[in-house]
């Protein structure tokens, strides 16, 4: 025979039975105080009466003018007998000083002396004690009759404590059916608060809850993604360390208002929308998040539960597989390119015309090897005169001119360690593709490259510009281009509207700026400034990686 062990009662049956035990304890110990209660009172009453009745006796006029009589009891047995009919008590006992009675409940015990205490009625005082006699215990009165100063007999009244007793007992069972409908009613009513919990904790008892608190305490401070929960007033309920690390908030955010925590106005509606939003690209002042929101109802609003992903890594990465995916491109047609010069030369040799052959191959050699030279000597930091290749080549294939212009010059180990060269990456290959995409088909297509470094030692800083023969851009989205989602061209497969988005972002991370203009030529002319700090004077303290390439988006 296997015995099993029952597990530990659900929180709501704890509270049950706990409330259903306090109850009966309150209602048991009200029944037992208010029968103590009453039984005093009883017995004050019951002794007042007594007390009452026998002053009564003892006051009437015919009761003082029996006591003369040769026979008093001839006359006050029935007066007594009356009076305790009338005034409900079980006995009256009239005696004279001696203590012999001249009346008595039962005729058989006139004449016999009084059970009781007479020492202080016979000094004239009225008391009260509770004495056993021929009834049984009883609480009694005892006054003298006075004829002038002189005591001439005595009268007892009393009641049974028997008799008080039954009076107690009427009433306890009156406050028992009280104290019972008041424990039934208890009963139901916290059956009923506790149902209701129940449904609330699941079914769960202390340990399980505790347990999962702390579960849940756990994984929010492990996980990365940021996790934001937002009350039916849009205000802060619940904010991981990923959460307030991923929107750059600090301190006492819960129970603010989304709109009082400075987050940038399209990440705010997006926050504040009432209908969900599903993997929607946003950009902080360093970041890019993906960001989805659920609401949380059941029959009205509660909250939304807000989840946020920092994809700034993985936007980086897409824009440098984007940039080798176009590198690829470019090497494909060179190599397309080289192959046809190849078989050129080696037609001309099998023609017999050598010499012709040899200046062919030398001319070529000479164009690639001056474009090469030009973009080093102008731009000798290793990172952006490999870019600016790169460039060249996609935009060649392209059907577009890309030129460094001569005013550049930009010597290696120039750029301090605040202002690495990815992200300057982002900043020249954003412009860049933006610019060819701008020039692509316009009559002598061309985009136009300078980057230089200008100002006093004191606050240097550098020039990023890069112009374009493209239609420009109307002054009346001069501001518009650089937020994100704006785009003047269909959306593809990665997005539009996020290329100059984080130029911008990028620029202001470090503390510089971005403009557009007029080109001379006609087109745009984009130009970022950027100021050369040492190391340690960063204009804000974030990760340097927080950047992306063209990508996700790359263009405007």
């Amino acid at each position: 025979m296997r015995l099993s062990v029952p597990g530990p009662r659900s929180l709501a049956g704890q509270l049950f039975a706990m409330q259903a035990v306090l109850i009966a304890v309150v209602v048991a110990g009200y029944a037992l105080f208010s029968y103590v209660s009453d039984r005093s009172q009883a017995e004050e009453a019951a002794t007042r009466q007594a007390r009452a009745v026998a002053r009564s006796v003892a006051d009437s006029p015919s009761v003082l003018a029996a006591t003369r009589t040769a026979d008093p009891s001839a006359e006050l047995q029935p007066y007594a007998l009356k009076v305790m009919r009338d005034t409900e008590v079980d006995f009256i006992t009239i005696m004279d000083p001696r203590g012999i009675r001249w009346t008595h409940p039962d005729p058989d015990q006139i004449g016999q002396t009084f059970q009781g205490h007479t020492e202080k009625a016979l000094r004239g005082e009225t008391f009260t004690e509770t004495y056993t006699g021929t009834l049984g215990p009883s609480v009694r009165a005892v006054t003298p009759i006075q004829d002038g100063p002189r005591v001439v007999g005595m009268v007892s009244a009393g009641i049974r404590v028997e008799e008080i007793t039954q009076r107690v007992q009427d009433q306890l069972t009156a406050l028992l059916g009280v104290a019972a409908g008041a424990l039934v009613l208890g009963a139901v009513g916290t059956y009923v608060v506790n149902a209701r919990l129940r449904r609330h904790t699941h079914g769960m008892n202390a340990a399980e809850l505790s347990r999962m608190h702390d579960y849940h305490q756990a994984a929010l401070h492990a996980v990365r993604e940021g996790l934001l929960m937002l009350d039916g007033q849009y205000r802060v309920a619940l904010i991981n360390d990923g959460g307030r690390e991923l929107l750059g908030v600090a301190g006492g955010v819960v129970g603010r208002s989304v709109a009082e925590l400075g987050l940038p106005a399209p990440l705010t509606g997006a926050l504040l929308a009432s209908e969900p939003r599903v993997d929607e690209v946003h950009l902080t002042a360093s970041r890019v998040l993906v960001i989805n929101t659920s609401p949380v109802s059941g029959g009205e609003r509660r909250g939304t539960v807000v989840t946020l992903r920092d994809v700034t890594e993985l936007q980086s990465l897409m824009g440098e597989l984007d940039s080798e995916r176009g590198f690829t491109q470019a090497l494909r047609s060179q190599a397309h390119e080289a192959a046809n010069r190849l078989h050129t030369v080696v037609s001309l040799i099998e023609l017999g015309r050598a010499e012709e052959a040899v200046e062919f191959a030398t001319a070529e050699l000479e164009l690639a090897q001056a474009l090469t030279d030009q973009v080093v000597a102008a731009v000798s930091e290793p990172v952006l005169a490999a870019l600016l290749l790169g460039k060249t080549a996609q935009a060649n294939e392209r059907g577009v001119e890309l030129m460094v212009s001569e005013d550049s010059s930009l010597d290696d180990g120039l750029l301090p360690e605040t202002l690495p060269a990815r992200d300057l990456v982002t900043i020249l290959g954003n412009l860049i593709d933006n610019a060819v995409d701008a020039a692509q088909g316009s009559t002598g297509a061309r985009v136009t490259v300078a980057a230089y470094t200008r100002g006093s030692d004191g606050s240097p800083e550098l020039v990023l510009r890069v112009s374009d023969t493209g239609p420009g851009v109307d002054p009346e989205h001069a501001e518009a281009v650089f937020q994100r989602g704006f785009s003047t061209k269909p959306a593809g497969p990665g997005g539009r509207g996020l290329g100059l988005a984080l130029v911008r972002q990028t620029s202001q991370r470090h503390g510089g700026s971005l403009t557009v203009a007029e080109a001379d030529g006609g087109g745009a002319e984009f130009e970022v400034r950027l100021p050369l700090r040492e190391s340690g004077t960063a204009a804000e303290d974030v990760p340097s990686g927080v950047t992306a390439a063209r990508g996700a988006g790359g263009d405007a």
